[in-house]
């Protein structure tokens, strides 16, 4: 699939990872930087999202810096891990989730604006899901860097 990928796609990719422009117009200047329209560059994003190559644009934020955010845990038997997981992922409040190979195999963080509607949301991703969540509060903060050098240029 990476061979099949225009140029402005890896651009899009590699280039914007950490320093996505924070503008009124941030599409307009990737444009402006890339040499193409800002129409293709908001095109290309979507084809990148349609075929699951980005999930999402926006910013990290160390966590309870804003509002309120936790690490959470829940033990799903394996053929229920699909379901369970898109569930969760449904959810706005909660920006990426992932599988573990351990008994707790559901892993996510959610973000929200107050303890209060944070644990209204973990408490109804419990409810609708029919699991029950392990809410792990953060003991020390460690910042990871997630930007990934792809080698995506031509």
């Amino acid at each position: 699939m990476l061979a099949q990928l225009q140029p402005l796609h890896k651009h899009l990719l590699n280039d914007y990872q950490q320093d996505f422009p924070l503008s009124p117009t941030p599409y307009r200047d990737i444009a402006e930087q890339l040499g193409v329209s800002e129409d293709e560059v908001l095109h290309a994003f979507e084809e990148l999202s349609a075929q699951r190559m980005i999930s999402r644009i926006g910013p990290v934020i160390a966590p309870n810096s804003i509002g309120s955010s936790a690490l959470v845990a829940m033990a799903v038997p394996e053929h229920d891990l699909a379901r369970v997981a898109e569930l969760v992922s449904a959810y706005p409040e909660v920006n990426h989730n992932y599988e573990r190979e351990n008994r707790f195999n559901l892993w996510f963080v959610a973000v929200a604006d107050d303890e209060a509607q944070l644990g209204m949301v973990i408490a109804e991703i419990e409810t609708r899901s029919g699991y029950p969540a392990m809410t792990l509060p953060m003991l020390a903060d460690y910042f990871i860097n997630l930007g990934f050098e792809m080698n995506l240029h031509d």
